[in-house]
């Protein structure tokens, strides 16, 4: 199994793997989804209002739609990666001749199929509540999926490390799950203190949000197009580790 015959096997496997049981992996994701627009939106519609002539409702739909984006994409690639370490199955992919390029392309390809699928889902549910609209089309689709891409690395990174999923589950706890919430969902970072607002700047994900919500509103509380760059730096630098710590078979290759 080489060159592209190897990648596309281990893609198909990954695509296979969450699609199967849909239901749990798709579905569910999106019906928590829902939970949240129904109750915040209830709880907050007409109390505040985020953007002038922007509803709460509409204003909480992209970043419920990022959120679901950035949580599955990690879910996919960290719960391959650490069920194959525990099962034994990993050795499956360590035995062919594929290289650490093809490994990382088909783990991380197939956290952002996931995650973009749940994203899909959620705006095609959300969307019958409130109408949005779409300033600039081309920022929904570069931050949805620099969000996946970063994530799903992320993912990797943490079932590259992780040897159970007490472990794994510690990394997303502690890391991914507060730097979601805190990176303005369900809030605009305007409307924090001075403060708080600074330490917003210094979470990656407050960058995929915004941005992305941009391009349903045209308005943003940074510069998209900075926002792009440290969201695509950002990937740069988590690739380069993900690709370094498969090469060296970082606690794969016992």
């Amino acid at each position: 199994m080489s060159g592209y015959s190897g990648f596309s096997t281990l893609f198909y496997k990954e695509l296979l793997r969450f699609w199967k049981v849909s239901f749990q992996t798709v579905l569910a994701p999106v019906i928590t989804a829902l939970l949240y627009l129904t109750i915040f939106g209830h709880a907050l519609r007409g109390h505040v209002q985020v953007y002038p002539g922007v509803e709460y409702t509409s204003f909480l739909i992209p970043g419920l739609v990022m959120m679901s984006v950035l949580q599955n994409a990690f879910a996919n690639s960290s719960s391959s990666l650490i069920q194959s370490k525990i099962t034994g199955n990993l050795v499956f992919v360590l035995l062919p001749p594929l290289s650490h390029y093809e490994m990382f392309a088909a783990y991380v390809l197939a956290a952002c199929a996931r995650g973009l699928c749940v994203g899909f889902g959620v705006f095609i549910v959300t969307i019958w509540f409130v109408p949005v609209s779409f300033s600039a089309p081309w920022f929904i689709i570069l931050f949805a999926i620099f969000g996946a891409a970063i994530l799903g690395t992320l993912g990797l990174i943490a079932g590259i490390w992780a040897e159970k999923f007490d472990q794994l589950a510690a990394f997303q706890n502690f890391l991914i799950m507060p730097l979601t919430f805190l990176s303005g969902v369900f809030y605009s970072t305007h409307t924090l203190p001075p403060g708080w607002r600074e330490v917003s700047r210094l979470n990656p994900f407050f960058y995929m949000i915004d941005g992305f919500r941009y391009g349903f509103f045209g308005v943003s509380d940074i510069d998209p197009l900075i926002s792009l760059g440290i969201v695509a730096g950002f990937f740069v630098v988590l690739a380069v580790v993900a690709m370094r710590l498969l090469a060296t078979g970082y606690k794969l290759r016992h």
